[in-house]
């Protein structure tokens, strides 16, 4: 079973070679990058590639680690007691699957996506240490282990908004998603936009990167935002050459797409200003 990207997703050689270590080692990826950098789109491509089912965990700031297992509703339990229900017979009916109960349930081997650890508590990783690595957990409530019927591939992503403990990181097999070479992001939007014309696409890249490589920006446009504001480039049918002549006041066409922030678009302003005054 191995990864060597697809059709609709540019993988690096390095990239590969670390989805198919993880595969090998069956321990799980660690992704890391900037946002945008098509971290999240990985694991949606590794199982198409490899014709697997793929379950998702979107993780958020109040996510525990025991909703990935499973939750016990026992409130509702008490409540259909007190009206007798005779469903409050079977505990079962009162327990809530979490994703890593799916996948590991399963018939077939999946693909599991635990999307932005980084956002949830610190002891969040932790806590999900000898799941991850055993591929098992207890149930309290039904006093049984669930154990995994096939050990599914696991893709863990990260924006790095916060350190993630040693004892978690060693479980993983790790990969940082370096921003794309121009050449690299080129074949991206090709991909994403067949028969674009190529001379837009140069002139926009150029100015992409130059709009990424402008000291003091707060946040630098993702690969995401690239292919945003080239699609709104094709959309209102901009010629290379009025990219170009727009360049010169410094601040990009349609640059709602590139700049998120008001500090970025003031220093963008600034040096369109001092353009014109020396331009004068």
């Amino acid at each position: 079973m191995k990864f060597s990207g697809t059709k609709d997703y540019v993988a690096g050689e390095d990239l590969t070679t670390a989805v198919n270590a993880a595969i090998t080692l069956e321990r799980p990826l660690l992704v890391k990058g900037e946002p945008g950098t098509g971290k999240t789109e990985l694991a949606l491509q590794i199982a198409s590639s490899l014709g697997l089912r793929m379950l998702e965990w979107n993780v958020k700031s109040t996510t525990k680690a025991q909703q990935g297992l499973y939750e016990y509703d026992a409130v509702s339990r008490l409540r259909d007691s007190q009206l007798g229900d005779k469903k409050v017979e079977d505990i079962r009916n009162y327990i809530k699957k979490g994703k890593l109960w799916e996948a590991f349930e399963t018939d077939e081997k999946v693909v599991l996506l635990i999307d932005e650890i980084d956002k949830a508590d610190i002891e969040f990783p932790n806590d999900l240490l000898q799941e991850l690595d055993k591929m098992e957990f207890y149930c309290y409530e039904l006093d049984e282990t669930v154990k995994a019927k096939n050990r599914p591939i696991v893709i863990i992503t990260s924006n790095n908004e916060k350190e993630l403990p040693d004892a978690f990181l060693r479980r993983c097999f790790f990969h940082y998603i370096s921003f794309p070479e121009a050449d690299v992001l080129e074949k991206i939007v090709d991909v994403h936009y067949p028969g674009i014309k190529q001379r837009l696409v140069r002139e926009a890249l150029t100015q992409f990167y130059e709009v990424r490589e402008t000291p003091g920006l707060k946040k630098k446009p993702s690969t995401s935002e690239a292919l945003d504001w080239i699609r709104l480039l094709v959309a209102d049918d901009v010629e290379p050459e009025t990219l170009r002549e727009k360049a010169t006041n410094a601040l990009p066409k349609l640059h709602g797409a590139l700049l998120k922030n008001e500090q970025d678009v003031h220093l963008f302003e600034r040096l369109a200003f001092m353009a014109r005054r020396q331009g004068s």
